[in-house]
């Protein structure tokens, strides 16, 4: 068996079928290149005990090993094989192993369904590997494998800068270029596991993760991701992880394909599948950051401290510079510097005397440089402070090949003896000045070493994220699989008249069903003249708006004229538009705001919603709140408190109060008409939606279709 023990990667729903791919006691390498002799070489670098073969159909040995001609020449059956030969003798070789019993293989080999725009054949060369696999787990194609510090496995092609640990956090990437250079850092991070997955044929990062998680050895994990391939699969990981006390961080990268194509509303231009995969990332409670290096820090927080309580966090450092560029750089992150309380006060008053200003964050001066009692005094009494997150001591070492770090070192031992309840951390402004050595050892006496002011910042961000509590219902899938039931009032409309190209309908017949739907329009009526439209005015009652049909964005055509005040006005409107057919409707008055209400089909996560501001702002202001469907009132509600224009809903200066009910209403209706059609809708827009003080109307309404060709095509999800 390898080398290191212990630990389990089993899991009741089945993901043990990995174990032994995972943890292999026998190693088979086939292929006799480089790549294969380094899988060799790391695996016995790496401590790996157990017997490793070789296979090649002409060498005698690889990597100094004896080698054997075929697979069916293998002592027995391999629990992990390393298969780095091409493409098609991949396949031929997992089919072997999957007859003969193998535990599981790694396909280092490229030109699968990732490279479909280069190989036309890409996609079913993945078809044939997946069914030569079988029931075998198979890593990649087009990765680099993984390497196992826990146990001291690597199938690995490659050098890499892990060293073997008894605990450490697991990371897991897309790209393996990215995993390498992780496996570099020096940062005092325990890395127990690291593992690429390639283009996922058959083994994704929600199922290698899942597995990973039920090893008690594995304090935290962290992503690298370009794209989610199972919604289904990544729900169950967020929910398992938080139910074995566990957290998840990760760095999206990568937007779809989706993001790129012609949108026809506002709502698709804002939004796209990378905004869809953040959001569902940020629903099943996976916090996100947008750097390695604040992966690296954020898995640092979460093996020594888990996730924090709330983002409250307290400073100290001997220095009024220091103390103000954590103020100013924490401006950018999710995280507070809440004011000194009574107790913290009264302490830090005691230890650090008169001349000392109190406040957070905290320039404790130099009074107290090198007295042990004095320095554990200050910072015990700034942790006294309520809901704390974490308290922070910036500290940054000199460099130990010209300056002596002796005087640094009675400050580590303060933290050490001020430590208590509250998580505590080291905060070194750059890399540069935290030397390894001194973060393993704050690491072993249970303080956090940071590093990089900003990433260490989005990392306490990110691990106050992960301290809240997450329940979501799974998210509303575009073909129709989310939890959420479609409301009677939604299926209404029975039919759509589909009256323009491209799927999109005119936006009569779009209020029309919106209307059934529950939504509240405004009075209005159709006119295939100037004429008619003047006769429908007068009918309606003045003031009125104009609307010219036949336009995606009636306000950029110049199609839309509001306030017409007469019968006379209105066919002089009309006339100089010359549109297609007209649409007369009531002007709303008393708006206290305008809204964007939209929806887009996204199909590897379901269905975007996004919240913004509207009408004539939406592309000024950029202010939009994006969650995925289904949410309830209060996620509702939660989106519009963080609109920049929140303010004006709650009634600006003494101005009227926004109807929040209404708009709230007007958002579930929505929502509802999206699952029941969900087959169906491609995107909704309601922009503006007009909210008065009693009231929100859907002003303008854009629905558009699934055509033919795009139903035919299916979804990704």
């Amino acid at each position: 068996m390898a080398a290191g023990g212990g630990g389990s990667m089993t899991h009741p729903t089945g993901v043990g079928r990995l174990s032994r791919l995972l943890r292999p006691q026998s190693i088979a390498v086939i292929g006799g290149g480089g790549w294969c002799a380094n899988v060799i070489r790391e695996s016995r670098r790496m401590g790996f005990s157990g017997p490793i073969w070789p296979v090649h159909p002409t060498r005698a040995e690889v990597g100094g090993l004896p080698a054997v001609a075929r697979i069916e020449d293998l002592p027995g059956p391999p629990d992990a094989v390393y298969i780095g030969i091409n493409r098609s003798a991949t396949v031929a070789a997992v089919r072997v192993l999957s007859e003969r019993g193998a535990g599981g293989a790694i396909c280092f080999s490229s030109g699968f369904a990732e490279a479909q725009a280069e190989l036309a054949d890409g996609r079913d060369m993945q078809a044939a590997l997946l069914d030569a696999a079988g029931e075998m787990p198979v890593l990649g194609p087009n990765c680099y494998g993984m390497l196992n510090a826990l146990d001291r496995v690597a199938l690995w092609p490659d050098q890499h800068g892990l060293v073997p640990v008894d605990r450490g956090v697991a990371i897991l990437s897309q790209s393996s270029n990215v995993a390498l250079n992780l496996t570099m850092q020096r940062r005092g991070l325990p890395i127990g596991f690291l593992g690429t997955v390639g283009n996922q044929a058959q083994v994704d990062l929600s199922a290698l993760g899942m597995a990973l998680l039920e090893d008690p050895r594995i304090t935290a994990l962290g992503l690298y991701i370009e794209g989610i391939a199972d919604v289904r699969g990544f729900e169950a990981l967020a929910a398992r992880a938080r139910a074995l006390g566990k957290r998840i961080v990760a760095l999206k990268l990568g937007a779809s394909e989706q993001a790129g194509l012609a949108a026809v509303s506002h709502t698709a231009s804002l939004t796209g599948s990378d905004a869809g995969a953040r959001a569902f990332l940020r629903r099943i409670g996976v916090a996100q950051v947008s750097s390695l290096s604040a992966l690296l820090e954020c898995l640092k927080i979460l093996h020594v401290a888990g996730p924090l309580r709330s983002n409250r966090l307290v400073s100290a450092s001997c220095s009024g510079g220091e103390a103000s560029l954590m103020a100013d750089t924490g401006l950018g992150y999710d995280i507070a510097f809440p004011p000194l309380g009574a107790a913290q006060r009264e302490a830090l008053r005691a230890a650090l005397g008169p001349k000392v200003a109190l406040a957070n964050p905290l320039d404790y001066h130099t009074y107290i440089w090198g007295d042990v009692p004095a320095m554990t005094a200050c910072f015990a009494g700034l942790l006294r402070g309520e809901d704390l997150g974490a308290g922070v001591v910036v500290l940054d070492f000199p460099r130990g090949d010209r300056c002596s770090t002796a005087d640094w070192e009675p400050v580590i031992e303060a933290l050490a003896r001020a430590r208590g309840d509250v998580p505590l951390a080291v905060l070194s402004s750059l890399v540069e000045t935290l030397p390894e050595d001194v973060a393993e050892r704050l690491m072993a006496l249970g303080i956090v070493p940071l590093c990089d002011l900003p990433a260490a910042l989005a990392a306490l961000a990110a691990a106050a994220f992960l301290g809240r509590a997450v329940d979501p219902a799974p998210v509303l899938l575009a073909r129709g699989e989310g939890a959420l039931p479609p409301s009677r009032s939604a299926t209404s409309p029975g039919h759509f008249c589909q009256e323009e190209a491209g799927g999109v309908l005119q936006e009569a017949e779009a209020k029309r069903i919106l209307e059934g739907a529950g939504l509240v329009v405004p009075s209005h009526a159709r006119a295939a003249t100037p004429g008619a439209a003047a006769e429908a005015s007068a009918r309606i009652g003045f003031p009125v708006v104009l609307k010219g049909e036949g336009f995606a964005h009636k306000s950029e055509a110049g199609a839309v004229k509001l306030n017409l005040a007469s019968p006379e006005a209105v066919q002089a409107a009309a006339e100089e538009m010359g549109a297609q057919g007209y649409l007369v409707e009531e002007m709303v008055g008393g708006a206290v705001a305008e809204l964007l209400v939209g929806v887009v089909r996204d199909p590897a996560h379901g269905f975007v919603l996004t919240l913004g501001a509207g009408g004539v702002w939406t592309e000024i202001l950029g202010d939009t709140q994006v969650r995925l469907l289904p949410v309830c009132e209060p996620e509702v509600r939660d989106a519009l408190a963080g609109l920049r224009i929140a303010p004006l809903l709650a009634g600006y200066r003494g101005a009227p109060v926004a109807d929040e009910t209404a708009v709230v209403a007007a958002v579930l209706a929505v929502q509802a008409f999206v699952a029941a059609h969900a087959d169906r809708i491609e995107e909704l827009e309601i922009n503006p939606l007009i909210v008065t003080p009693d009231r929100a109307v859907a002003a303008d309404a854009l629905i558009r279709l699934r055509t033919e060709r795009q139903e035919g095509e299916g979804d990704a999800a």
